[in-house]
């Protein structure tokens, strides 16, 4: 059945969406700008399997094993892309542990090779072919992020607790996205972005100072546990009776988690802003002392 779409331009837009963008769900999963290029790499592989059937038993082998290399290429390239737009959208974050895009251009080489390869015809063609294969890859995809972003001046161990808090958040936010689906309502879809955009604010808040994590580890675990549960528990009943009154109730949940979770945002940043007046003027103090002239100024806040 055919659904109307909602935004800031839609003929239906109400005063709370007038200042929200058109899809609100863009915000809820970072997405790699190549995410659709992976899937070119299983259609480019796809002779291999025509072409198994025409061989000998050890001809049809390789030949499916080219194109399991290549299908297995593209898998772990999306997984990449996957880690590598999650990277982009922290301010502060590690490099993926484990190279998946490197593994594609090595298991890309590996197909093209094995599906070049004929015995007796020698190897240097098919190492040239999979080096070309390789370095196209590279090309068309890129690198794994090399290095940790943000992390000068960090300590390590408070960022990775926040890292690994950050972490069990979106594997909740997650949960709650997946089951929202079950409902099969685009406004409500469209609803629980804009409250998932919320807290990823405020992981970013978190992320940009891990002296935090303290004040806002309930929000993160605790709060969004429960909300994933009630999300769970609405989208079930909602989506077997299309109860109004339950649909209105979760409504006004997400209304109050959204207002709680962007004052607890605002508080953190807040502070982090009196602890900055405090240092410069400890530090401004120091220098009255000590005969240098200070050249730092504090805002003034609006």
């Amino acid at each position: 059945m055919a659904e109307r779409f909602g935004g800031k331009f839609s003929p239906q837009a109400t005063p709370e969406t007038q200042g929200q963008q058109p899809n609100a769900l863009s915000e809820v999963a970072p997405r790699h700008p190549l995410a659709a290029r992976p899937v070119w790499l299983v259609v480019a592989a796809a002779p291999f399997l025509f072409t198994a059937f025409g061989e000998p038993a050890a001809g049809l082998a390789v030949d499916f094993a080219a194109f399991a290399a290549i299908a297995a290429a593209a898998f772990v390239t999306r997984e990449g892309l996957r880690a590598e737009a999650a990277f982009n959208a922290r301010k502060v974050a590690r490099r993926p542990a484990f190279p998946r895009k490197g593994l594609g251009a090595g298991l890309v080489g590996a197909g093209l090779f094995l599906g070049a390869y004929a015995p007796g015809a020698g190897f240097l063609g098919p190492i040239i072919l999979a080096a070309v294969g390789v370095a196209l890859y590279l090309l068309a995809f890129g690198l794994d992020p090399m290095r940790d972003k943000g992390m000068e001046g960090v300590d390590a161990f408070q960022q990775d607790r926040v890292a690994r808090v950050v972490d069990e958040g979106e594997k909740l936010l997650a949960g709650m996205q997946d089951a929202i689906l079950r409902a099969h309502d685009r406004k409500l879809d469209a609803r629980v972005g804009q409250f998932i955009a919320q807290a990823r604010a405020l992981f970013r808040a978190v992320e940009d100072d891990p002296r935090d994590l303290t004040a806002a580890r309930k929000y993160m675990g605790v709060y969004l546990l429960g909300a994933r549960d009630a999300t769970a528990r609405f989208a079930d009943l909602f989506s077997a009776t299309r109860d109004a009154k339950a649909r209105a109730d979760y409504e006004a949940l997400l209304s109050d988690l959204e207002t709680t979770f962007a004052a607890q945002t605002r508080e953190l940043i807040e502070n982090g802003r009196e602890d900055l007046d405090i240092e410069i003027e400890v530090l401004r103090d120091r220098l009255a002392r000590e005969g240098v002239p200070s050249p730092l100024t504090v805002e003034t806040k609006s």
